[in-house]
């Protein structure tokens, strides 16, 4: 797997130069799971976010009942884990690999690492998931409003 073409693919990365795009390229560490593998648990702390780059991922949520509810599925050039990183609070959900599945790991101290060696690159990276979360945001409530009308 090419470890830059995986990043530069991502809207996370958008709008970053190529030498910042070759940095977190260099940065991150490549996993691999098997179908069924769990990335990492609801309630877990986190302390990374995960670029796929093959394969397919679910987000399940449990419920006030603690029933395991099926959030939505994840593929290439999707990413997940951002939040934790954003507001450092526990996981909000399970990732299980529906695949067998390769992932790209970017840690805190990876993005520390980052943002003292590329400080607009780094801007550029909180501002598109600062995006992307209000995008989610927008969906989430779109669908609670059509379920409630």
């Amino acid at each position: 797997m090419e470890k830059l073409a995986v990043v530069s693919s991502s809207p996370l990365f958008e709008m970053l130069s190529s030498a910042e795009l070759a940095r977190l390229a260099e940065l991150s560490e490549h996993r691999r799971y098997s179908a069924g593998d769990v990335v990492f648990e609801e309630g877990e702390r986190g302390d990374s976010l995960y670029l796929i780059a093959r394969g397919e991922v679910e987000l399940t949520r449990r419920d006030g009942g603690g029933v395991s509810r099926p959030l939505t599925v994840l593929g290439a050039p999707g990413f997940f884990g951002e939040m934790s990183l954003i507001d450092l609070e526990d996981r909000s959900a399970t990732v299980r690999a529906r695949t067998d599945t390769e992932l790209l790991r970017l840690t805190t101290e990876h993005l520390a690492t980052f943002r003292q060696q590329h400080r607009d690159g780094f801007t550029f990276l909180v501002l598109n998931i600062a995006r992307i979360l209000s995008a989610r945001v927008r969906e989430a409530n779109a669908r609670l409003s059509a379920r409630q009308g």
